[in-house]
This record gives structure tokens, C-alpha cells and sequence, in this order.
């Protein structure tokens, strides 16, 4: 475990020296290449921003008017047919929509029901298998300027659901 612990500490700064021996072979002006990186960089971050800014507004509301948990109540017959804990709806809700505040809903998941519970074991799998869609999507095509994001949105919600429905049937199976 220590000789994990030491090659995590010194690998960043290792890659580090390895990059800038590899451009000072190569002759590179290696400080300009980090600066002109560093201000696409933030033309990105300036890019995206509204965008972002928009997104955490919605989240901050959806959480505190109690819309989620009115949904979680309506939909609960279906999950219970279903054999779906109403415990992690708020986390499948959330997660393709932000990822701190699904992981926010996942503590208080794991902290209420434990880690080992069957409950808990679910809500670390749909974190795991799952991804923020939205912001994934409002960052992407906000920097590339795309507008028609319809079939990139049905693609990758289809695809965290079917990521949540088989961490369900997952852990059901192995846990």
C-alpha cells in the first residue's frame, strides 16, 4: 500500500519533467505553448459559462421547490411494480442532470442507509455507470456552438437509464 501511496504522490510531477525534457529536446518554446494553452483555455471556460450558470440555477431550484420529491411520490406505483427502491429515484433523477448534486443525493443516500445495504450498493453503481448528460451536452455543444442537441439528448438519457435499470438488475442479481 506505502509503494502505491509514493507513485501516486511523484507521477504528476514526473509526467511533468518528462514533458518539459521532451520539449526542450525537441526545442519547443515550451512557456509560450502553456500560455497559449492556458487562454484557449479560459475562451472555452468564457464560452461555456452562461451555459453552466443556467444549468446550476435549474438544479438549485428543481431541489429546493420540492419537485423532485413530488415526482419520486408520483411515479412510486410504477417503481414499486417494478421492484425499484423510491430510495434512489432522487439519485436517478439528478444524476444526468448534475454530478454534485447527484453525488450530494448519493452520501445522503449511503448515510441513511448505509454502505453495505442493498440500497446503498445501488446508488454507488449508478454513480459509477452513469454520467451528468446535460452538463456533459451543455459543455460540448456550447463550446462547439452546436444548437440542435434533440437526438444527442434522447441517445444519452436512453443510455443512462439503461445504465441505472442495469445497475438495479445488477446488484439484485449479485448482491
Amino acid at each position: 500500500m506505502r509503494i502505491i501511496n509514493y507513485i501516486s504522490i511523484i507521477s504528476m510531477p514526473i509526467i511533468i519533467l518528462l514533458i518539459v525534457a521532451n520539449g526542450v529536446k525537441e526545442r519547443a518554446p515550451i512557456f509560450d505553448m502553456f500560455l497559449k494553452g492556458a487562454k484557449d483555455g479560459i475562451q472555452i471556460v468564457i464560452k461555456i459559462f452562461p451555459t453552466l450558470i443556467g444549468l446550476f440555477m435549474a438544479i438549485g431550484m428543481l431541489r429546493s421547490s420540492g419537485v423532485i420529491d413530488f415526482i419520486v411520490h408520483t411515479i412510486s406505483p410504477i417503481t414499486n411494480m417494478l421492484n425499484i427502491p423510491n430510495e434512489i429515484m432522487p439519485l436517478a433523477m439528478l444524476r444526468p442532470i448534475s454530478g454534485s448534486a447527484s453525488m450530494a443525493v448519493a452520501t445522503d443516500i449511503i448515510k441513511n442507509n448505509g454502505v453495505d445495504t442493498f440500497i446503498g450498493i445501488v446508488a454507488s453503481v449508478i454513480m459509477g455507470s452513469t454520467e451528468t448528460t446535460l452538463y456533459t451536452i451543455a459543455v460540448y455543444t456550447g463550446s462547439t456552438k452546436i444548437k440542435n442537441t434533440r437526438l444527442i439528448l434522447l441517445a444519452a438519457l436512453m443510455a443512462d437509464l439503461t445504465g441505472i435499470l442495469v445497475a438495479i438488475l445488477v446488484c439484485k442479481v449479485f448482491f
